[in-house]
């Protein structure tokens, strides 16, 4: 029987069952769905009591612009080497320390201006499940294999690649890209990218297709 979002609240809320801070990941190549799916999950698990669900997304790790114009990566940005993969993997250990009374602070990302954004999302002692999603959770390679070794579970948005690239596209227009522009760097950049990230498919604890998704 195919998975319901009930279905993925459900196994979100049993994740932090235990009393101690959970790390719940969400993969996907670029236009899958992560955010909206994590950013729903959060929602919906925190309801109108007191929030103890947390959203840190990978995005906050890109390096600036001016860092990578400096390596000379800033055509390739979104790539995995254009992110602090160490410091994201820092930071998830931090949160599964989950000292008494800190408030960890993550940084955030602006899509208008395309840059992180220090100190923008705080995660406060009552966090007991912490929902973080990017591209690379399940990469095995160099720092971002020590993403996945902190994070209890990661799932994986699966989406048909003909929407997941029309969606993909229409974000980069609706971020100011005309559309031709939109269209080259998809399959310049992020469709480079989408294949590196479906390789790892295999290595996600769950898969979770479009139609687990969709509203009730």
């Amino acid at each position: 029987m195919p998975l319901t979002f009930d279905d993925l609240l459900s196994r979100a809320r049993a994740l932090a069952g235990g009393g101690r801070r959970a790390l719940l990941g969400i993969a996907g190549s670029p236009g899958a769905g992560k955010t909206t799916l994590a950013e729903r999950l959060v929602r919906e698990l925190n309801g109108a009591g007191e929030p103890w669900a947390a959203h840190v997304p990978m995005d906050g790790f890109h390096l600036a612009d001016a860092e990578l114009d400096r390596l000379g990566r800033r055509d390739r940005k979104g790539a995995p080497d254009t992110f602090d993969a160490a410091g994201y993997a820092a930071l998830l250990r931090r949160l599964r320390a989950d000292d008494p009374g800190e408030v960890v602070y993550a940084p955030g990302f602006e899509r208008v201006l395309e840059q992180p954004i220090a100190g923008a999302v705080p995660v406060g002692p009552a966090a007991r499940l912490v929902v973080t999603e990017g591209n690379y959770l399940l990469l095995d390679d160099g720092a971002w294999s020590r993403v996945r070794r902190a994070l209890d579970e990661v799932w994986f948005c699966d989406l048909d690649e003909t929407e997941r690239v029309r969606r993909l596209t229409a974000r980069h227009v609706a971020f100011g890209k005309s559309p031709e522009q939109a269209a080259a760097w998809v399959r310049r950049s992020d469709e480079p990218n989408a294949r590196l990230v479906a390789a790892t498919r295999g290595r996600a604890d769950l898969v979770v297709t479009g139609s687990a998704r969709s509203p009730r």
